[in-house]
């Protein structure tokens, strides 16, 4: 297993007979290095020590003595690392395996220098209450193997995960503890504590639609499948989750998203006895494309914008100390387990792991995502709308659709989205033609599709790290 590494204490805890001692020592080879000692809690049965903060490294052993009067237990735990743990969670994206995705032979192959990152998997298991415990867990904490990272389709281990942690790991060169809870088909309600729930309006009596496959009850999975490891000291959580809420109380995640990142957060923090950062680093995926049965469906689109709370990028001013992976440009038509499940989720995790570099490690120089408009105007005289960019762009002119860019023509309170063709750049700016507009044009998207682009051909990418620039939709000031 790994353990977090300073400078947080990493918590042990366990159950035992209410008034024993327990006494846990840590030792490296044969030297005690460490003693924590505690009593087991009445009524809850439970025992907590916290370790001294820890540098990265191993193998440790821990050894757990139970005492009560004449009576004796012992618990021996090897192979401890200590390095940073990360939390992945959500729907089927984060659930398929290595067996599922691109060069599989390949990547399941690929183990034999990553033996420092572990893996522990969560069973599928739901609860109408809050347990302290896991009930069952698929994969006990494991190093890498082809067995354990393909098991099967949607079990264990999740790729998206492990592809991130082995990024990670190539960077830190240090140990890496990845815990993946994720279950296909989940709504974010179903992950979401009642505290968080309530922070977004009374809207619990919604019929539950037939496109969910998976869990929907309100709390189920943050009750079985969460709650459980809230004592953990963790580094940080990746999150893939929305398809699910496209036809369910779509329009409360710009609500539901945040709030569930900011009880997690008090959770943990709470639960690890503040070892947790308050605000630990939170990375999320931001919706894939899938071949919808409607060309203007723009469900995908509304919950790729709710992701970012409405502002179109992260870290924002609801968000604090997060970051996200674009992947609208990483469509598969072919896959096998349906467009929805694109297979590429090796770009997914580097595009996390540069987010997590530079939120979660400080590369303050590292550009982590795609272009963002730093302002629009309006050039009234010759019909031009200017939009220039934060950062240097490279623009695919041969990937721009003539709806890639759409602006809103409105006339008495009545608009219409009609296209807006480019017809100049430069390296931080475009010129869009909004000529065709006879009234107000009164606000510009970008990429607004369920399907925007074929596979990494989008036509706006950063110009040094080939990240595509997110959707948007801004209104226009007079």
């Amino acid at each position: 297993m790994v353990l977090q590494k300073e400078p947080a204490g990493a918590v042990i805890w366990g159950y035992g007979i209410p008034g024993a001692i327990v006494t846990v020592n840590l030792h490296r080879e044969e030297e005690v290095i460490m003693t924590k000692v505690t009593s087991v809690r009445a009524p809850s049965h439970i025992w907590m020590v916290i370790l001294d903060p820890m540098k990265p490294g191993g193998p440790y052993e821990l050894v757990a003595y139970q005492t009560l009067g004449i009576m004796r237990f012992t618990l021996k735990i090897h192979d401890i690392l200590f390095g940073d743990v990360w939390l992945c969670s959500g729907q089927s994206n984060m659930e398929m395996t290595v067996l599922q995705i691109f060069n599989a032979t390949e990547e399941l192959s690929n183990t034999e220098d990553y033996q420092s990152v572990r893996l522990l998997s969560i069973s599928l298991v739901q609860s109408e209450k809050e347990l302290e415990d896991l009930d069952e867990v698929d994969l006990e904490w494991s190093k890498p193997t082809s067995g354990n990272l393909g098991h099967g389709n949607f079990t264990y281990m999740s790729a998206l995960c492990w592809l991130f942690g082995r990024y990670l790991y190539e960077t830190l060169q240090y140990p890496v503890g990845l815990v993946s809870s994720s279950w296909g088909g989940s709504t974010i309600e179903a992950w979401s504590s009642p505290r968080s729930l309530r922070n977004c309006e009374d809207y619990l009596k919604k019929p539950i639609p037939e496109s969910v496959s998976g869990p929907s009850k309100h709390s189920v999975l943050w009750n079985a499948m969460i709650h459980p490891l809230r004592s953990m000291s963790l580094k940080g959580v990746i999150w893939y989750q929305g398809e699910a809420n496209m036809d369910y109380n779509r329009d409360k995640y710009n609500c539901t998203f945040p709030a569930l990142i900011a009880d997690w957060r008090q959770s943990f923090h709470d639960g690890s006895q503040g070892q947790t950062e308050h605000l630990f680093p939170f990375g999320f995926v931001q919706l894939s494309s899938y071949l919808g049965p409607e060309k203007s469906d723009d469900r995908f689109p509304q919950i790729r914008w709710h992701q970012t709370a409405d502002f179109g990028y992260v870290p924002n001013p609801i968000m604090p100390n997060t970051f996200m992976a674009v992947a609208m440009d990483l469509g598969d038509r072919d896959s096998p387990f349906g467009s929805i499940h694109p297979r590429d989720k090796q770009t997914v995790a580097y595009r996390l792991h540069l987010g997590a570099r530079a939120v979660a490690y400080g590369e303050k120089e590292l550009i982590f995502q795609g272009p963002l408009p730093d302002k629009l105007g309006i050039t009234v005289r010759g019909g031009q709308l200017n939009i220039t960019y934060s950062q240097k762009i490279q623009v695919h002119v041969k990937k721009l659709e003539n709806t890639t860019f759409e602006m809103a023509c409105c006339t008495d309170h009545h608009c219409k989205w009609l296209p807006a063709l480019m017809k100049a750049f430069s390296s931080h700016t475009l010129t869009l033609d909004v000529l065709s507009c006879t009234a107000t044009v009164a606000a510009l998207r970008y990429a607004w599709s369920t399907w925007p682009c074929e596979y990494k051909q989008c036509p706006i990418y950063d110009y040094r790290n080939d990240l595509p620039a997110p959707p948007f939709i801004s209104f226009i000031s007079d």
